[in-house]
């Protein structure tokens, strides 16, 4: 008895600690970034009985985020892992027959064979293959791959002793795309595609020329044909939106265009009867923003027409239906992601509205699906709490299969996200938005708020797992963050406002949104805190040169002198083009009227700069510049510099953690209570 008495209290006891801890408040702490886990890639096999994905955690050792596969039932259960941990792998693909998996692991293609379980490495390639595709037989594997292209030097020195140790040899450039954020300088050559065959063997390079071909590729039923997009015109880089559509007879290589329109095709697929083409593009009118619509076509590239003319939102990605009726498409609402059935004649239905999850630095829209010949859908799905996890929808079913990150909610307190929409000072336009509350929040007490801007700026942020955000706000923080005009997802008109005028009064639907929240009643208006990463940085940047209101700036990757800007960017090509009504030393004054440098001397707020040092898309001779100005006008200031970071900083779990632990720093020096 004695024993069974002791054995209730420890149980009494047990759930007594639980049931303080549920009721206490435990912020997250920097170093939970190693704890994220993420769902990726969901791919459902044809009869909709099993989905492999890519798990996805963070290494603490290698301060990496790594990738492994596993497998479940579509009724959430057997779920169990079909690659090891100390192994990156990814893109699953299943076979025609459903009995094998495809995936690339450690830059080479891979085999898995379900009835036995084991898996075999089949190709040795030179470089790391993407867009893996099998071919309708079951026989090939489709795949894209760099392939380097000799360029020897034009200059031979001479005069070199035999066994002299000279300087590094000087690199000779001559092509337009030289360089590119996350890859650095780009070694000479292009991408191509190739395949394999299945059971392994020698890769076969199928497309030639000084082009780059990416995307996957459509395999005609038979296997005698492939359809691809790209741009292979003369002087392709310059014209870096447009692409068309071709197709490859593989027995004798031969390349015929098929759509060739003033514009994007991409990701041309054809129907599972092989009549229709769909593929993704708008007609290219120069805009800072113009959404891919969904078109068809007849095989033969004749009557082309769009399905989603009347949707103006961009359509991200899309799979045919199995009874070629319609088509499955992925797009972004007010913030977050959507999958609806488009059909070729009659209603589209949404059938997804929680897609999103897999941006889980910073609260961006995006996800990712796919879909069984039954209807069954395997998605990313978005939550404020948590990154993705792996759900299904079938016949207005939805199931979450997944809790990876239940050990993190466990132990940690998630800040509450709320969705507010506020009326333009300006205009007649309603601006979007959402407030993350710190844990334990209590609207009888003041806080100090943070603005965090994001991105593009022709991007979204919505109701999605951010843990940049939650770190802040988990230091006692409110933060706002908005979709200001120039945001997509609301339609063309509103991302185009700021079309040759950015940064214009999309500053103002920030200011509007500050002063929204302060109308709340809990917010201290001696403690308004400014940040944003890229576009976000230009508009810290912009908004510091406009206002004194905030305490202190955190300005992340930011542009601060387009002239400087478009001469320095990866993609200088683009940016000058659709951003610009024209080159820099044409029209010098535009430049210099929309960058953030010509408003720094009335900068009096104190403001750090962080950006990473092998960043291409926002150089960081931009964040040196500023720092300059401000050093030279004695404003306090400070520069972070990452060593080895592209603009993806959050690419390493640390700086993931650093980041927000940074701009917190910066902050707390200028909240009241320090500065008296």
């Amino acid at each position: 008895m004695q024993k069974i008495i002791q054995s209730i209290l420890s149980v009494s006891l047990l759930l007594l600690t639980l049931h303080l801890w549920a009721d206490t408040v435990h912020p997250l702490k920097y170093d939970d970034v190693f704890h994220l886990e993420l769902v990726t890639d969901p791919q459902v096999n044809a009869k909709g009985e099993q989905v492999v994905f890519v798990r996805n955690w963070m290494d603490r050792q290698t301060d990496r985020r790594r990738m492994a596969l596993w497998i479940m039932n579509t009724d959430g259960s057997s779920m169990q892992p079909l690659t090891q941990t100390e192994n990156n792998a990814s893109s699953p693909r299943w076979s025609p027959d459903q009995q094998r998996i495809a995936y690339v692991q450690d830059g080479q293609i891979h085999v898995l064979w379900l009835d036995s379980g084991r898996s075999v490495q089949i190709s040795q390639l030179p470089h790391a293959p993407n867009n893996l595709m099998w071919s309708p037989d079951g026989k090939w594997l489709s795949f894209s791959m760099f392939t380097p292209k000799s360029s020897p030097a034009p200059v031979t020195l001479p005069g070199k002793p035999a066994n002299a140790t000279w300087a590094k040899p000087p690199i000779y450039i001559d092509s337009m795309q030289y360089r590119a954020d996350g890859a650095g300088y780009l070694p000479s050559g292009f991408r191509h595609h190739y395949m394999i065959a299945a059971d392994g063997g020698s890769a076969i390079q199928l497309t030639d020329g000084d082009y780059n071909h990416s995307g996957e590729l459509s395999w005609q039923a038979d296997g005698k044909a492939v359809y691809f997009s790209a741009n292979r015109r003369e002087q392709a880089y310059r014209a870096p939106v447009n692409s068309a559509i071709y197709r490859l007879e593989l027995e004798n290589r031969q390349v015929d265009v098929v759509y060739d329109p003033d514009g994007p095709a991409s990701q041309p697929m054809l129907s599972p009867d092989g009549k229709l083409i769909a593929f993704l593009g708008f007609p290219d009118r120069k805009l800072a923003h113009q959404a891919s619509r969904l078109y068809v076509m007849n095989v033969d590239g004749s009557n082309v027409r769009a399905l989603t003319d009347d949707l103006d939102r961009h359509i991200n990605a899309f799979q045919w239906q199995s009874n070629n009726r319609g088509l499955y498409i992925q797009f972004d609402d007010k913030g977050l992601g959507q999958i609806a059935l488009q059909p070729l004649r009659g209603n589209r239905e949404v059938l997804v509205q929680d897609l999103g999850g897999v941006s889980y630095s910073r609260p961006y829209s995006g996800g990712q699906f796919s879909v069984a010949d039954n209807g069954y859908i395997a998605y990313t799905q978005a939550s404020t709490n948590r990154p993705a996890e792996l759900a299904m929808q079938h016949r207005r079913s939805q199931r979450t299969l997944t809790n990876f990150n239940a050990d993190l909610l466990f132990k940690r307190t998630i800040g509450r996200v709320e969705e507010i929409w506020y009326d333009s000072s300006i205009d007649d336009e309603k601006i979007h938005g959402w407030i993350m509350y710190p844990p334990g929040f209590d609207s009888s007490k003041k806080y100090p708020l943070i603005l965090e801007i994001h991105g593009g700026p022709h991007t979204a942020y919505g109701p999605v797992f951010a843990m940049e955000l939650q770190l802040m706000a988990a230091q006692g923080y409110v933060v706002l963050y908005t979709n200001p005009r120039g945001s997509t997802s609301y339609g063309e008109d509103f991302a185009n406002l700021i079309h040759h005028n950015y940064p214009s009064h999309d500053y103002n639907d920030l200011m509007d949104g500050v002063d929204a929240v302060i109308a709340r009643g809990y917010i201290d208006e001696d403690e308004l805190f400014v940040t944003g990463g890229s576009g976000g940085g230009v508009l810290t940047t912009w908004t510091i040169g406009h206002t004194d209101r905030f305490a202190a700036a955190a300005a992340i990757n930011p542009v601060i002198n387009w002239y400087s800007f478009v001469l320095n960017a990866d993609m200088y090509n683009y940016f000058t083009q659709y951003w610009f009504p024209g080159l820099p030393w044409d029209i010098p004054e535009h430049y210099l009227k929309y960058s953030p440098i010509s408003y720094v001397g009335n900068v009096s707020t104190p403001t750090m700069l962080f950006t990473g040092e092998s960043d291409y898309r926002t150089p960081i001779s931009e964040t040196e510049q500023y720092y300059q100005a401000l050093q030279l006008r004695g404003i306090e200031t400070a520069m972070v510099r990452i060593p080895d970071a592209s603009h993806s900083l959050h690419a390493r779990p640390s700086n993931l953690m650093a980041k927000p632990a940074y701009v917190i720093h910066w902050f707390e020096r200028y909240r009241k209570s320090n500065k008296d």
